[in-house]
């Protein structure tokens, strides 16, 4: 295995069947956008060299995050705020919605990872569903909440392993081999991959991105409304309870659990995680 660490390990979910994996980044860059900084006293942008104009430099004490909801004008946001609308990163990943690969348009693409097995407990599933999904010619589709946020991906065979992408030049990309070396160079059993073909053909549908629904980003809109509501006054998220986890015991057989997934319908769209527990947020004028 790569000398990297996963960014994320959990359980890559279909149906009955979950499969220990790990992730890493395949790329070499990351580059996200992030909030403008306001200085909360004035309500004016900080600018790099943190000097606001007509006060001069100020404290970071004095820094907030601010949305710009008109031209000059800030909801500002503190970070116990954001932190509460943040989702948990989840362990479970479910497959629920399967497509045919050329369906998705390039433009969907965001960033590619690495999937591979955790153990060798999970190699033989993975390489069923790895196998599964080149013969069927599809993609599987799911959403995953990491580090406070929702995103969509797709899941697809790439060598040993498996792609998961939520599209960059060569040189930004790490090259594949080391991460799928320690993967067995071996065919599925031929049984568990008819089954795991036949339960793909009957969850797959037309790729729709309208039904797929960014909850961290909806949660911050509707923190932002709220804050404008308030008049900038401080507020907190709603709690929710916390998501169940699944267990190791709901797999008991390979075989009996993709023939039982045959018997049961179409699975909607993962719910909304669990957002964190509220944070007190600290005591400031608005």
């Amino acid at each position: 295995m790569p000398a990297s660490r996963p960014i994320w390990k959990g359980q890559l979910r279909l149906s009955l069947v979950s499969i220990a994996v790990e992730l890493y980044t395949a790329t070499k860059a990351n580059a996200k956008p992030s909030f403008r900084q306001i200085h909360e006293p004035s309500g004016k942008p900080v600018h790099y060299e943190k000097v606001v104009d007509g006060i001069g430099p100020v404290d970071k004490d004095e820094i907030m995050k601010g949305f710009e909801y008109e031209k000059d004008d800030y909801v500002l946001l503190t970070d116990e705020e954001i932190d509460a609308v943040k989702l948990e990163t989840r362990k479970t990943l479910d497959l629920t919605q399967f497509v045919g690969s050329h369906e998705i348009d390039p433009l969907y693409y965001d960033k590619p990872y690495y999937m591979v097995p955790s153990d060798e407990l999970a190699e033989d599933a993975f390489i069923v569903i790895r196998d599964a999904l080149r013969q069927a010619d599809k993609v599987g589709l799911g959403q995953l909440a990491l580090r406070g946020k929702e995103y969509l991906v797709a899941i697809k065979p790439a060598g040993k392993g498996l792609l998961l992408e939520t599209l960059h030049y060569e040189d930004e990309l790490r090259k594949a081999d080391p991460y799928f070396s320690d993967i067995p160079a071996k065919k599925a059993d031929a049984d568990l991959l008819e089954v795991a073909i036949a339960l793909i053909d009957k969850k797959t549908d037309k790729f729709d991105a309208k039904v797929f629904k960014d909850h961290y980003q909806s949660a911050l809109r509707e923190l932002i409304a709220r804050k404008l509501k308030n008049k900038g006054r401080k507020i907190t998220a709603r709690d929710e309870p916390p998501e169940s986890r699944p267990t190791k015991s709901n797999v008991v057989d390979l075989m009996a659990a993709l023939k039982s997934s045959l018997e049961g319908g179409k699975q909607a769209p993962a719910k909304k995680p669990a957002a964190k527990a509220k944070a007190a947020p600290r005591k400031k004028a608005s």
